[in-house]
């Protein structure tokens, strides 16, 4: 049994008090302290709690089953050992129903009080073990399950950056979940103006109403400037984010680049009321929000480029579709201007044809009257 557990007597017999203490525990290492009444052990006990009390029941004033209800109202968890004398059986048993770890009877040889108490010590270790052991079991799987949360969020976004083409919506559930995986009460987006080089606020979460109003105006936290610059991540808190405007948002920040290529084109930045320090795996999380968002304006400006190309088309269409009515209404015009005179021709009224000139004029008739057709049965495209 390892030694330096600290053990509290609680016994006004001095020479039961002496053979547990001085000469069976002290000599194996255990800190021992005595006192000799109830009302001492439970103001010794509630500010420094030992690792194990040894209690007579037979306690002058109030009882030791008074003592063990009185440290138990008092949430003292050190375990409890009665001693007892034989004959007192009864007293012993409410006395582990009051809580008791174990009952030593007086009188006893050392190495029992000795045995007793080394098994009391061994079973509150096993306690803790267990105590410690559930405690980071707790921790391990709160750990996975904010990890599942936030892999969730991750595929989420990744799904509406492919299928949805509403933009501030898109921005809204990016913010969302940056908030979420930066533990961060606050996020905003500011995005530079295609025409110059400033960074205007395009969409926000948690914001205080006086920087809210700023909506789609440049906003100046004191930091987002620096990796504009830079293009590289910055987190901060403490001391050294006093010196930025941003402090008086948070006590804790970060700002990300969101880029194409290596072009800085916008920034995200979230906030933390508290002086906590983000974390790496906090940190790569929020720089694939980043991304997501980068994947998002690079899709807008593409998706906007299909519009335009495909205005053009449509333009252009329009324009062909008219020079072709046109050219069908100008060929028509013309034929039917000449089918007139040769119609007047071929009746002879001007003089009499020979056989050869009239078989040429009825050739240039039926050509001219092919080509009104074809320009007729020309199907044009609407507009």
């Amino acid at each position: 049994m390892a030694s330096g557990e600290r053990i509290l007597i609680v016994e006004s017999d001095p020479d039961i008090a002496d053979l547990i203490g001085r000469q069976a525990l002290k000599p194996l290492g255990y800190q021992v302290h005595v006192v000799g009444d109830a009302g001492s052990a439970i103001k010794f006990a509630v500010q420094t709690p030992p690792d194990l009390i040894l209690a007579n029941i037979n306690l002058p004033g109030l009882s030791g089953k008074d003592l063990l209800a009185a440290l138990n109202s008092q949430n003292v968890k050190s375990p409890i050992v009665v001693v007892a004398e034989k004959g007192q059986e009864h007293d012993a048993i409410q006395a582990f129903r009051l809580g008791a770890t174990d009952v030593l009877f007086w009188p006893l040889r050392d190495a029992e009080a000795v045995s007793i108490v080394e098994r009391a010590l061994r079973q509150t270790q096993e306690a803790r073990e267990r105590q410690k052991l559930d405690r980071q079991l707790k921790a391990a799987n709160d750990e996975l399950q904010k990890r599942l949360r936030d892999m969730t969020a991750i595929l989420s976004i990744a799904k509406a950056v492919t299928s949805v083409t509403d933009q501030r919506y898109l921005f809204d559930r990016i913010l969302e979940s940056a908030v979420q995986l930066g533990e961060s009460d606050m996020c905003w987006l500011l995005l530079r103006e295609e025409k110059g080089n400033q960074y205007l606020l395009r969409a926000q979460r948690g914001l205080p109403e006086a920087w809210a109003k700023k909506m789609n105006q440049p906003m100046d936290d004191g930091i987002s400037s620096l990796v504009a610059l830079s293009g590289e991540s910055l987190f901060m808190n403490g001391a050294p984010l006093q010196k930025f405007k941003i402090a008086a948002l948070g006590k804790a920040a970060g700002v990300i680049p969101i880029k194409i290529k290596n072009e800085v084109i916008g920034l995200m930045i979230v906030a933390r009321k508290a002086d906590r320090e983000f974390t790496r795996d906090a940190q790569i999380m929020l720089e694939a929000m980043a991304d997501y968002a980068s994947i998002s304006l690079v899709n807008a400006r593409l998706f906007r480029a299909l519009e335009q190309t495909a205005e053009n088309a449509r333009a252009g269409e329009k324009s062909r579709y008219a020079s072709l009515e046109s050219l069908r209404k100008s060929i028509r015009a013309e034929a039917e201007a000449a089918v007139y005179p040769l119609n007047l021709t071929l009746t002879e009224m001007p003089g009499a044809l020979n056989p050869e000139q009239k078989k040429a004029l009825e050739s240039v008739k039926a050509s001219l009257e092919r080509l009104l057709r074809s320009a007729e049965n020309t199907v044009i495209p609407p507009k």
